[in-house]
């Protein structure tokens, strides 16, 4: 039985790479760039249709509706990957070669009946991404990262390197982004850390959002931009464009790898420092992780109050030690403490989101910075998130405290306009999951 499926699995490929290479052949290509998109769609299915009936396929109509299909996916879409990319209960898409596919799906992650036909096939994918932002990736430059039309990241690396075949990681950002009201209906948070959080970015606070990898970072910095005015000027800057901001006023800019040569490369650290000349209000980098994080501490510093940046950290005070290092990757030498003063005048708040077991993603604490006590930087936790437990899914449990600690900031809030209720802050256990 398994080898009838096989072997039907195989006739179905041979009789769709057939069909495609008849259409490859039919298409006048001239003719083909003044169509629209959906137009071209339509003409192009007619064309598959009539190939279908012209071969012996010997298929059932949904069978057959299959095919056509998927031969438009492989003609026009990213081929195999299209079905997963219309599924918007998937988070993340991996792909470990031309056999091996796994999604996430609600946490978990599963391994699916997709597959490539073989490791030319996968790079063919690669390569039709890759293009479409100005990117590529050979032997001479192994590894890349894109992103799809949709804003979703994707990180490719092939061998050399990747020893079974082209490797493929797709970070979902899907057509319509988490706002406030599902994360509050996840229970990412409560109201009264997303009053805090709102008024902190109206009063122009500069935060930090903290947390691991798929913990959540880009789509809460996403959420809280949408409290930033209308009337300022943003810019952000990113690795591969993935920030949805609703503002007009945006600039978004993005690095550039090295060229065949390698020369030609823009850093975040040259994109920070022109982004200083061009008037922002606000500047946003999607990732701090290197020597970018200096300029960034020093724009925060002069004017540009209500930056907001996001970086790899499991807690707020990893997260201090780990702006310190990034600090001394800038190759600037300078003391400890000066560079802790840089630190806590800078950054007025920190944003703790983490990935649960289970795969809930909360924000498990808000912290503020308030300065300096010898050589150390005093932080306080507003609010917190504690663990308590598992329960019968396999899901962790916990519950979301006020500190009973009235910020410092308060004063800027309220000169703001920011006004906060008194019992927003009064220590108790705020929600239980």
């Amino acid at each position: 039985m398994g080898r009838a499926s096989e072997a039907s699995s195989e006739d179905f490929e041979a009789l769709k790479q057939r069909i495609h290479s008849k259409l490859v052949d039919k298409l006048d290509m001239s003719r083909l760039g003044d169509l629209a998109g959906d137009t071209l769609r339509r003409e192009i299915r007619l064309v598959v249709e009539h190939l279908c009936e012209t071969e012996d396929t010997r298929l059932n109509r949904t069978e057959s509706e299959r095919l056509i299909e998927e031969v438009l996916d492989e003609t026009f879409g990213l081929g195999p990957l299209e079905m997963l990319l219309k599924d918007s209960t998937i988070s993340d898409i991996l792909i470990n070669g031309p056999k091996s596919v796994y999604v996430e799906r609600k946490g978990r992650m599963e391994k699916t009946d997709v597959t490539f036909r073989d490791n030319d096939h996968l790079m063919q994918i690669i390569d039709r991404i890759v293009s479409k932002v100005g990117r590529r990736v050979d032997e001479t430059c192994p590894m890349v990262d894109a992103r799809l039309q949709d804003g979703s990241r994707v990180n490719a690396i092939i061998p050399p390197l990747a020893l079974d075949g082209p490797c493929v990681s797709i970070r979902r950002f899907g057509t319509n982004p988490l706002k406030l009201e599902d994360l509050l209906n996840y229970r990412a948070f409560t109201p009264e850390m997303v009053m805090l959080l709102e008024g902190a970015i109206k009063a122009r606070l500069n935060i930090i959002i903290s947390g691991g990898t798929g913990s959540g970072k880009t789509t809460l910095l996403n959420t809280l931009s949408s409290f930033i005015s209308e009337e300022d000027r943003i810019v952000t800057i990113e690795d591969a464009a993935e920030l949805q901001l609703q503002q007009d006023h945006v600039v978004r800019l993005e690095t550039r790898p090295p060229n065949v040569e390698g020369k030609g490369a823009i850093t975040a650290t040259d994109l920070v420092r022109n982004a200083l000349r061009m008037r922002p209000e606000r500047i946003i980098i999607g990732e701090c992780r290197g020597a970018e994080t200096l300029d960034m501490l020093q724009a925060m510093n002069t004017g540009h109050e209500g930056s907001l940046t996001t970086i790899h950290a499991n807690t707020p005070r990893d997260a201090m030690a780990r702006i310190e290092t990034m600090i001394m990757m800038s190759g600037f030498e300078m003391p400890l403490k000066a560079m802790r003063q840089q630190i806590a005048s800078a950054i007025d708040l920190i944003v703790q989101v983490n990935r649960l077991q289970g795969g809930l993603r909360k924000v498990t604490a808000i912290t503020e910075i308030v300065g300096m006590e010898q050589d150390t930087i005093v932080m306080q936790d507003i609010y917190t998130y504690v663990k308590t437990g598992i329960n019968e899914a396999g899901r962790a449990v916990g519950r979301f405290e006020a500190s009973g600690i009235r910020p410092s900031f308060m004063e800027r809030l309220e000169s703001s306009g920011v006004r906060l209720p008194a019992s927003a802050f009064r220590q108790r256990v705020m929600m239980e999951d």
